[in-house]
């Protein structure tokens, strides 16, 4: 066969190849409301869908590839009631792939507002009472990284360059599943991490019980996370009407890591390091 005939097809091959990688397509999801009135009792129901494209730079995915999200939240509120049933959808795709083919991933969880972080997070607003707090998974894979109740705060570990990390506090529920988290003196838990794991967990603890107890109540307690002079800082404020009291527990970070033992901590308080 002539030399420059297989060249050209080869090219010919090539270029329908490309061509079938990068069919358009043109998906559409309807955002919905629906409102019910049964009983003399008023009820709303939304279904809202979100489109958004992430990347690159995704941590654990190719460096130039970006994906696809699409973004379902269904909420039902009763009016005039507290709270509201929610739950949120994120799917993901290599941009370019069919929506109409499995995703790379699906998450599915009780929350709203769901959005992403720095093309390396995905964060979920799970209070859906009185309490705030908030779920945090990869971006890349969508898996789940930690939960924290105060939003999550995010930095750079150095000046030359921007290396991101993440810091949470999670404030263990009484139904918490870890049986060690249920300890009378355990405050919470915590985390320092990148946008591809976990990179360290601080256990938080107090020698009086009943002030353990206080410093974890979701409504006798506010709590800040701030990363200051190269240390996360933990503080801790009792709310009225008990008296008005900050405690602050300073971790620093070093080498890319939670130097417990370099810590300030008030008295009574310790922070030492923890694996699930």
């Amino acid at each position: 066969m002539n030399h420059w005939l297989v060249i050209a097809m080869l090219l010919f091959m090539a270029s329908a190849s490309a061509c079938q990688e990068e069919k358009p397509f043109e998906p559409e999801s309807v955002s919905t409301i629906t409102y019910k009135n049964e009983n003399r009792s008023e009820a709303v129901e939304i279904r809202n869908v979100a489109f958004e494209l992430a990347g690159a730079a995704i941590p654990g995915r190719p460096a130039n590839e970006r994906l696809l999200l699409r973004k379902t939240t269904r909420t039902k509120q009763v009016i005039d009631e507290v709270g509201m049933e929610a739950t949120t959808t994120v799917e993901s795709w290599p941009m370019g792939t069919d929506l109409k083919e499995k995703p790379l991933y699906s998450i599915t969880v009780e929350g709203v507002e769901p959005s992403t972080l720095n093309n390396d997070l995905i964060v979920v607003s799970r209070g859906l009472e009185d309490v705030s707090w908030w779920s945090v998974y990869k971006l890349g894979d969508g898996k789940h990284l930690f939960d924290t109740y105060v939003p999550v705060t995010q930095f750079s570990i150095s000046r030359e360059t921007l290396t991101r990390r993440y810091a949470g506090l999670e404030v263990p529920p009484d139904n918490v599943a870890d049986s060690r988290l249920k300890a009378p003196n355990v405050v919470g838990v915590l985390t320092y991490a990148s946008g591809e794991k976990v990179i360290r967990e601080g256990l938080i603890t107090c020698d009086d019980p009943k002030l353990a107890q206080v410093l974890r109540s979701y409504f006798d307690a506010t709590r800040t996370v701030e990363f200051s002079s190269g240390s996360l800082q933990l503080s801790i404020s009792q709310n009225p009407p008990l008296p008005a009291r900050t405690l602050t527990i300073s971790v620093p970070v070093a080498q890319d890591d939670l130097d417990f033992a370099r810590s300030q901590t008030p008295a009574g308080l310790h922070v030492a390091a923890w694996k699930r």
